[in-house]
Order: structure tokens, then C-alpha cells, then sequence
């Protein structure tokens, strides 16, 4: 397991440098809740701010490669390969993120920062549709976002 040091108050980054770089990969997964109305819009290419899909797939794939910007401890790592899939349901949408590299860390932490961003861009990209007459979001979620596999070694 690696963890961050501390030494003297101070967070340090654990060292990899005597790692093997080896083959790894991780899926991260998440999902949005979303008026049915809503869907209808994604499905038919009528929301103003554009393709919702398109757009998330973009803002995910440019996550992944910042993810090491914004977590601090988090090692930048060569990513060789990003793919979303977007499964859409009658109340929301599914969103997985795959990262694959090879390298000394996991890429965990870049499919999860994937799958948030994700997500979140499909919410500010839908945020007209899903407002209440207050401009409060009473049907709008983004839940479980977790880790669904991890893979270290020959894949």
C-alpha cells in the first residue's frame, strides 16, 4: 500500500521511484439522476448548451490528464488510454471512465476524477432543464461514484 508521509508537519509524496513500471488500469463509475423530460432532451440533441455527451466525454478526458493538478499527492503518471461509456436510462445517466497506463501508481484516482467531471458537466450542462421554480435542483443527483475494477500487471 503507499501511503503519504509525514515528516516534521510536512505531507510528503510517497516515493515510487524503485517501482516496476507495469501495465495498470482502472475503471471508475458514476451516476446522475435526471428528469425523464430531461433525458428526452439528451436523446433528441435539444439542450441549448450543445451535446451533453460529447461535451462530458470531452471535460472527462481533459480530467483524467489534469487529475495530478488537482490532487495534491497525486503522481503524474503517462496515461496511454481514456474511454467513457455513457449508458443512458429513463431517469439518468451512467457514466464509466477507463484509464489504462503504464507506469509505477494506479490510476484509480484519474478514473474517479474522470467519472466527476464527468458528471458534473452533464449537470451544468443541463441545469436549465432541471431546475425547480426556486432555481433549486429537487430531482438532480450525482451518486455512488466508486472504483469497479482495478488492474495491476500483465493485462
Amino acid at each position: 500500500m503507499e501511503f503519504t508521509h509525514i515528516e516534521n508537519g510536512k505531507v510528503r509524496m510517497v516515493d515510487i521511484s524503485g517501482k516496476d513500471d507495469v501495465d495498470r488500469i482502472a475503471v471508475a463509475e458514476g451516476y446522475i439522476r435526471l428528469r425523464s423530460s430531461t433525458i428526452e432532451a439528451i436523446l433528441k440533441k435539444e439542450v441549448a448548451k450543445g451535446n451533453v455527451i460529447a461535451a462530458a466525454n470531452v471535460a472527462g478526458v481533459m480530467a483524467v490528464k489534469k487529475t495530478p493538478e488537482l490532487i495534491p499527492m497525486c503522481h503524474p503518471i503517462p496515461i496511454t488510454s481514456v474511454k467513457f461509456d455513457f449508458d443512458i436510462e429513463s431517469v439518468g445517466i451512467r457514466v464509466r471512465c477507463t484509464v489504462k497506463s503504464k507506469g509505477k501508481t494506479g490510476v484509480e484516482m484519474e478514473a474517479l476524477t474522470g467519472v466527476s467531471v464527468a458528471l458534473l458537466t452533464i449537470w451544468d450542462m443541463v441545469k436549465s432543464l432541471e431546475k425547480d421554480d426556486y432555481g433549486n435542483y429537487p430531482k438532480t443527483s450525482i451518486e455512488v461514484i466508486r472504483v469497479v475494477e482495478k488492474v495491476k500487471g500483465k493485462v
